[in-house]
């Protein structure tokens, strides 16, 4: 059980981590600037994407879909949550402070740059012939020629 559930919290951690990172350094290093924390909060979105673009790279290639994609998506949903309802009070606000838009267009933004960068790392994955898949069908392949052709008499 620990096997199963110990990448899914690492994964979490390792998400939520990166939001607290980035609302420390708009905290203290901008302030008020609130374009520049936007700005910040736009890198933090994309770094996020970017690892887990490297993540469903690497996994891929040694798992099916189905084997890693659920425990990615549960993290990913943990590490939301977590972004958006204990992320604020880290900065100095409320969840909700910023008014309905704002709450909605976070869960938006998240949602949209985990999904992307998921989907980016996949399909670079699958167009490199690299993935699961593929190499399934490769060395099935290589097995069949390898084997000598039987000859039918009559």
């Amino acid at each position: 059980m620990k096997e199963r559930w110990l990448p899914v919290g690492v994964l979490a951690g390792v998400l939520f981590g990166i939001n607290v990172l980035a609302r420390l350094v708009g905290r203290f290093a901008f302030g008020d600037d609130t374009e520049l924390q936007d700005r910040l909060s736009l890198g933090m979105f994309a770094t996020i994407g970017l690892v887990l673009a490297t993540l469903a790279f690497i996994r891929g290639q040694r798992r099916p879909l189905p084997d890693w994609g659920g425990e990615m998506a549960l993290a990913v949903l943990i590490a939301m949550v977590l972004t958006i309802f204990v992320g604020p009070f880290i900065s100095g606000t409320q969840p909700f402070a910023s008014g309905a838009g704002a709450f909605f267009s976070q869960i938006w933004l998240y949602a949209g740059f985990t999904a992307g960068g998921v989907l980016l790392g996949y399909l670079l994955l699958t167009a490199l012939g690299q993935d699961h898949r593929s190499r399934s069908l490769k060395r099935f392949a290589e097995a069949k020629q390898a084997k000598p052709r039987r000859v039918v008499r009559r």
